[in-house]
Order: C-alpha cells, then sequence, then structure tokens
C-alpha cells in the first residue's frame, strides 16, 4: 500500500489505465517520502495485468499471492531490473556511484525479447547516482526507447540531473508525508513499538518515512533524550556531553553518528517553539549553529567525539546565557 501520495496514484493509474504511458517517469521529491516503493508497485501492477490473468485490486496494489508479485519479491522476474549502487568490488560498504558498466548491462537486457508479457520495466534508485557517462548512455536509451519498456527514475535532487534527461520524462512530484500517513505507515510496518515512540519518530522524521525507520533501527530515542536534556538543563560540568560524544565516536556508531547530525537541527527547532524570549531567540541562534555544523562535519570528516561534544555546547547555551 502506498500512503499518502493519491494525486501521483491517480496520475499513473489515468495513464495506464487509458494505455497512454509515458516511456519514462521521473520521480522526483525528499529522500525516504516512498518513491522507489512507488516505483516497485506500478512495475508490479504494470507487469501483473499485463501478464494476466484478471484480477480485482484497488489503486496500484497487486494481490500479495499473485505469481508476477511473487517474482518480483523474489528478485527473479526476467522483465524487470532494479539498478542501484552495488557492494564495492574492494573493501567493505557501497560504491559511490551507480557504473557505466550497469547501464550497459541494461542496454543487453533491452536487447533480448520479454519472456512473459510485451512489457517490461526499469527502476533507477537513484538516477542522482549515475556516472556522468551513465548518464549519457541512458539518455539515448530515453532517446530510443525499446517498446513496450517503462522506465522509472528515481530522484532526490532532480535540479541536477541532465536537462535532456529531464526533458526526456513525464515527471511525478512526491511531497512530505503528513502525520497522519506517517503514522499509519508505521503502524503497519513497526505494530510493536510504543505510541509515544511513535508519536516521537513523527515529529523527528519531517515528513520522511524513511528517515523515520532508520531512526527506529538505531534507537535514537536516548540519544534525543540526552540532548534535550543538555539543551533544557545545562551543562555546566561537561560531563553530558562527554558522554554522548563518548557514545557516538564508539567503534560501529557511524550510522548512529550520522542519524545524530540529521536529528539535532530539527529537534533544535521543534523546542525553539515553546521557549519565551530571551530563551527563544538563544535556540534560534543554536539552531543556525548546529545547522551549520552538522552540514560541514560529514563533508570535512571532521573527528565525531569533537563534533558531538561541540553541538553539546551550543544546546547549553540555549539553558542559559553563554559566559563570553
Amino acid at each position: 500500500m502506498i500512503a499518502g501520495h493519491e494525486r501521483v496514484i491517480e496520475q499513473f493509474r489515468r495513464a495506464w489505465d487509458s494505455r497512454t504511458l509515458h516511456h519514462a517517469w521521473l520521480l522526483a521529491g525528499p529522500r525516504g517520502v516512498g518513491k522507489a516503493h512507488f516505483a516497485r508497485t506500478a512495475a508490479t501492477r504494470l507487469l501483473a495485468e499485463a501478464a494476466g490473468p484478471p484480477f480485482d485490486a484497488q489503486r496500484l496494489d497487486t494481490p500479495e499471492d499473485n505469481r508476477i508479485a511473487k517474482l518480483i519479491e523474489a528478485g527473479s522476474h526476467p522483465d524487470m531490473r532494479w539498478l542501484q549502487r552495488l557492494p564495492k568490488e574492494k573493501g567493505e560498504g557501497i560504491a559511490r556511484n551507480i557504473s557505466v558498466k550497469q547501464i550497459r548491462e541494461l542496454g543487453e537486457f533491452m536487447g533480448l525479447t520479454a519472456a512473459l508479457s510485451p512489457w517490461r520495466t526499469v527502476v533507477i534508485d537513484s538516477v542522482d547516482d549515475l556516472e556522468r557517462e551513465g548518464a549519457n548512455a541512458l539518455l539515448k536509451m530515453l532517446e530510443e526507447p525499446p517498446p513496450n519498456t517503462i522506465f522509472f527514475l528515481v530522484s532526490h535532487a532532480p535540479g541536477r540531473l541532465l536537462p535532456t534527461i529531464r526533458s526526456r520524462c513525464r515527471r511525478l512530484d512526491f511531497q512530505t508525508l503528513d502525520d497522519a500517513a506517517m503514522t499509519s505507515v508505521l503502524e503497519q510496518v513497526l505494530p510493536d513499538i510504543p505510541g509515544k515512540e511513535r508519536e516521537k519518530l513523527v515529529a523527528l522524521s519531517d515528513g520522511s518515512i524513511g528517515r523515520a525507520l532508520a531512526f527506529a533501527e538505531l534507537e535514537l530515542a536516548s540519544l534525543e533524550e540526552n540532548a534535550l536534556q543538555i539543551l533544557r538543563e545545562g551543562d555546566p560540568h561537561n560531563s553530558k556531553r562527554s558522554e554522548l560524544a563518548s557514545q557516538l565516536a564508539r567503534k560501529g556508531a557511524a550510522d548512529r553518528y550520522g542519524a545524530f547530525l540529521e536529528l539535532v537541527p530539527s529537534l533544535v527547532a521543534r523546542e525553539a517553539r515553546d521557549l519565551s524570549e530571551p530563551q527563544r531567540q538563544r535556540a534560534l541562534k543554536a539552531y543556525e549553529k548546529v545547522r551549520e555544523l552538522t552540514a560541514v562535519a560529514p563533508r570535512l570528516s571532521l573527528d565525531p567525539a569533537a563534533t558531538v561534544f561541540q553541538i553539546g555546547g551550543i544546546l547549553a547555551s540555549v539553558a542559559s546565557e553563554p559566559v563570553s
């Protein structure tokens, strides 16, 4: 089920029902709001209807027991390709880009005859990750698309794409999810978490279900509580910020550290709304400082312990006037 994107569902549904489907769809919007989920759901429905037999399902949904849906879920549908960054050939982690080699292999896929129906689908998640040479190779496919092939191009920053790629796509704009949609999705995917924790995730995630799930997995509630305590009560002996820095500088804490950097600016902004003067003004100044610091820290590879300790000092300045 797709939550909170009724307008784009209706746009795509009308195009498919009338068989006036554009060959390339640019799914544009903030990270984590469900663009890739939409692509998978739409591709599944398209391939399932094309292969038959007919079935009755609302919106873009496909029954879970449908044979095509099962193949796609297993990653073994012969007429669907999903391109994303791959694990590095050497060392740990994920490659920085989707390689031109992957796009060339996609070209080979295009040369094959569709196996289970006349239709094929391609999802690139995300097209922002293409190497320059790969983007040019994809452009050639979009300029001369194979028949009955639908491209879903997920983009978090469509303005950075080649204008020629954008011009050959029909664009669907995805917005952040409202609180009701966020709550509904979290109730389905995380049914066991307490209601209060779910409310916290909604408040912290700025309408991004992807961010909410990442925060839940990393158990950020305790980090938020510690940061709020510093902001509200101060930290005259530096003990609270030292403990927070110690937690996030440990081996294996890189993901929690990165999520904490994302969390802090929205936490300060949310807290500032409920403060009275002059504390509110101090919170607004703190917000600007932490927003700048959390933006540059990953780019400059700043030391996590020192960065978190500095953030703690900025948070503590909200509780009382900092000493000059």
